[in-house]
């Protein structure tokens, strides 16, 4: 795994990190480049080895990057003043960053691994370009109450859970508010993107967890009631980060999602 670099995309230092294929066979020759997309408070760091791991695993190269304002990747400057982001900030990532990121790597169809946001940005983003698979954990296709619950507390208790996050962002304040702010906007009570969801052409898997606090499971069942294809995961004894709390049991699902890509055929 390399170092992580700042790669400009349009206009702006993300934080990027390559993960090189150290064996090269006829199988991993023919695997698509892995992606991963991390969650709201996450970055390149935040996933730690997580997507190493997986791509020795399956024998693919994969590219994992932080969201501008998180990790090492150019801030957000009056992130709750005039930088707010916008109810529709996900869509902007998945339908503007994401394909100009995918240019500058030279990556044209990749596999999407998203976690939570990232999740939710993974599918806008297969929604209206062609990617080779999409594998999303916890994501968000609909504002719960119990995400909002979760996100309240999370800034009710921030000085507490600051120093953790700082570990991870060059910039911990810019990370947690555009986040916090955004999701308990008014605004974004109405994010619904159950309406794209059936125009996901590509093999597709959802995994949440029965314990998650950020959402329920109608999350991943309104994804497959609208695009039949996809395969669901639910881990018992899980929480919201389906790959380290039950990480096995992710491992092989990734395996076997992968190892069926071209067998899979939309109903």
């Amino acid at each position: 795994m390399t170092a992580p670099a700042l790669l400009s995309v349009l206009g702006v230092q993300l934080e990027v990190q390559h993960i090189p294929m150290d064996n090269l066979t006829d199988s991993s020759a023919k695997m698509p480049a892995f992606v991963f997309l991390h969650e709201g408070l996450g970055s390149v760091a935040l996933w730690k080895d997580w997507p190493s791991q997986i791509c020795q695993s399956l024998g693919c190269e994969g590219w994992v990057y932080s969201r501008q304002g998180y990790g090492q990747s150019e801030g957000i400057s009056d992130v709750r003043g005039a930088g707010r982001l916008a109810a529709d900030y996900m869509h902007r990532e998945a339908l503007e960053v994401l394909p100009a990121l995918l240019k500058t790597l030279e990556i044209t169809k990749p596999l999407l691994v998203g976690h939570s946001d990232g999740g939710t940005i993974s599918l806008i983003h297969a929604s209206q370009f062609s990617v080779a698979g999409c594998v999303v954990l916890a994501p968000h296709v609909m504002v719960e109450d119990i995400s909002v619950r979760a996100i309240s507390q999370a800034r009710d208790n921030f000085e507490q859970i600051k120093p953790r996050l700082a570990a991870f962002h060059k910039d911990v304040d810019v990370a947690f508010w555009q986040w916090c702010d955004v999701w308990l906007s008014e605004a974004f009570q109405h994010f619904d993107i159950r309406p794209l969801l059936h125009k996901i052409q590509s093999p597709l898997m959802a995994i949440q967890g029965t314990h998650d606090l950020y959402g329920t499971m109608a999350q991943i069942d309104e994804i497959a009631a609208r695009a039949p294809q996809t395969q669901l995961v639910k881990l018992k004894n899980c929480g919201h980060s389906p790959h380290k709390d039950q990480a096995e049991e992710v491992l092989q699902a990734l395996k076997y999602f992968s190892s069926s890509l071209g067998k899979i055929q939309r109903h």
